[in-house]
């Protein structure tokens, strides 16, 4: 199989930043790349190269190699890729398929539909980050080598966006079976690109080459780099001195340093939207946030556009709700909805009856948390009286966060799509943010409505929850962070919907 890399292992991440600067200057032509190559710098460590652990900021890496069923374009819209048709039933409880007849995985063998029952039936077995985004999906039927349908238990109105992301990546069935799990670093797909196995370090840095008989249409690199950093000021330096082509930023000072530098592009995104995500609104662990006025008051403690302005440098804009503006529950309304008043969240802890307040002990990751957050944060919520402790934890400790639950709460970065029940399925569903199963009888009516019906015809009922969202204080939103999209003046970047670093597809060379 042509997708191979060297053995090198996952812990060559923690090699320095500067390790990683100076290997992307080799790869591909020199520093500065040529017109045939693309160099990406990036804050994301992908678990591995099997699609089964696919997901979020790591989805380009997987681009390379895989193909998805169906392709997203940079405004959210979908188009063929794999699938050249889709369709529903009436009831939207079955998605009907039609796939290309001419593609073939590397060792012969073809792209059929019996292939795609196989992807998807291995996707949900392996329990990956994004496994749940095919719980819906009751059963798979392949009527021909080009037709497939996918059996829904209920309507879910983000499964085209599920297949055009990881669920929706296809990899060839014959690596299954295979001892070791090899497609963790030996990745085999349809993609436009092979991964190269003398220029590639795993956890350093991936180098992709051009697949010869690719059968789409060519990308406009040759050779596909990808990056792993530590740290935005190494990504900053590598933009300067032409060794990085293109890369994200979020840090608000990263973002004005480089948009200083001569000859730089660069490419404004609001997306990610900083928040404290309650997860324990039953009170299993802090019984305080059992009683709505209680997380009503946190809202109201919080000084949002003090924060931003401080803390992001003015580059965002304070909301209230998770919802992004281009969703159709999105109210500008709620941006507003809980004004920064220490009296009044004093009064209502008062009402609840914890007027000598409460303490609150939260997970602190340093890079999403950093000091002056941290700090804000706590002189925030003492001033009304609740006692924020923070317990540092690095990347390793997710599992102490999501599966053993030990906190109530925590700070996250969360992306707003478009598609609105993206939002509802990591949310508000039972699940990763809502890991007690929070619901109540609002939410249980509004939520089969919101399935049967278009998202257009919904937005009444979408709206309606996220009105109650904010009301019932399921969370303390921030505000929208503005990202940074740079580039070293040799590539034109066009942010992708629904994600943080462009999709493959969305970097062209600069006229």
């Amino acid at each position: 199989m042509r997708k191979i890399t060297k053995g090198a292992a996952l812990a060559a991440a923690c090699a320095t930043a500067a390790a990683a600067l100076t290997g992307c200057a080799d790869a591909g032509g020199g520093a500065g790349g040529g017109s045939d190559t693309l160099k990406i710098a990036t804050l994301t460590l992908p678990q591995s190269l099997d699609p089964a652990d696919a997901g979020g900021s790591a989805m380009p890496f997987f681009q390379a190699a895989y193909d998805t069923l169906i392709k997203r374009e940079p405004d959210g819209s979908f188009s063929p890729m794999l699938a050249t048709k889709w369709e529903y039933s009436a009831d939207r409880t079955e998605l009907k398929l039609t796939l290309r007849g001419d593609v073939k995985f590397d060792d012969g063998s073809a792209f059929d539909a019996k292939a795609v029952k196989a992807n998807m039936e291995r996707f949900a077995k392996k329990k990956g980050s994004q496994a749940r985004t095919l719980q819906d999906v009751k059963s798979i039927e392949v009527a021909d080598a080009t037709h497939v349908t996918l059996k829904l238990s209920k309507p879910n109105p983000a499964m085209l966006f599920y297949l055009s992301d990881a669920a929706g990546l296809m990899a060839n069935p014959a690596s299954f079976a295979k001892p070791g799990d090899p497609l963790k670093t030996r990745p085999d797909g349809t993609g436009p690109y092979d991964l190269d196995a003398k220029q590639t370090a795993i956890g350093t840095r991936w180098v992709f080459t051009s697949a010869p008989g690719y059968w789409g249409a060519k990308l406009p690199y040759k050779t596909l780099t990808f990056s792993y950093f530590n740290n935005e000021t190494a990504i900053v330096n590598g933009i300067r001195t032409k060794q990085i082509n293109a890369a994200v930023l979020q840090d608000a000072d990263k973002q004005i340093s480089i948009e200083k530098a001569t000859g730089v592009k660069t490419v404004k995104q609001e997306f990610d939207v900083q928040s404290l995500l309650l997860f324990d609104r039953g009170g299993a662990l802090v019984p305080a946030l059992k009683d709505a006025r209680v997380r009503q008051a946190l809202n109201h403690a919080i000084d949002r556009d003090t924060m931003l302005s401080k803390i992001r440098q003015g580059r965002g804009k304070a909301t209230n709700q998770i919802f992004g503006t281009g969703t159709k529950a999105y109210d500008p309304r709620l941006d507003t909805y809980y004004a920064h008043d220490p009296a009044k969240a004093k009064d209502l802890l008062k009402q609840a009856g914890h007027e000598k307040g409460f303490t609150l002990k939260l997970p602190r990751i340093p890079a999403i948390v950093p000091d002056a957050l941290a700090s804000s944060l706590q002189a925030d919520l003492g001033a009304i009286g609740v006692k924020l402790t923070w317990e540092t934890v690095d990347q390793s400790a997710i599992r102490k966060i999501f599966t053993d639950r030990q906190y109530p709460g925590m700070v996250m970065n969360n992306g707003q799509s478009a598609t609105d029940w993206i939002t509802i399925g990591e949310m508000v569903l039972p699940g990763t943010f809502n890991m007690f199963g929070t619901m109540d009888d609002r939410i249980k009516g509004l939520l089969p409505k919101i399935q049967a019906a278009e998202a257009e015809q919904a937005r009444g009922d979408l709206r309606a929850l996220n009105e109650h969202l904010v009301k019932e204080a399921w969370f303390v939103p921030f505000y929208r962070m503005s990202y940074l999209h740079v580039s070293d003046g040799s590539v034109k970047i066009t942010p992708q919907e629904g994600m943080a670093l462009p999709s493959i597809y969305n970097y062209s060379p600069a006229k």
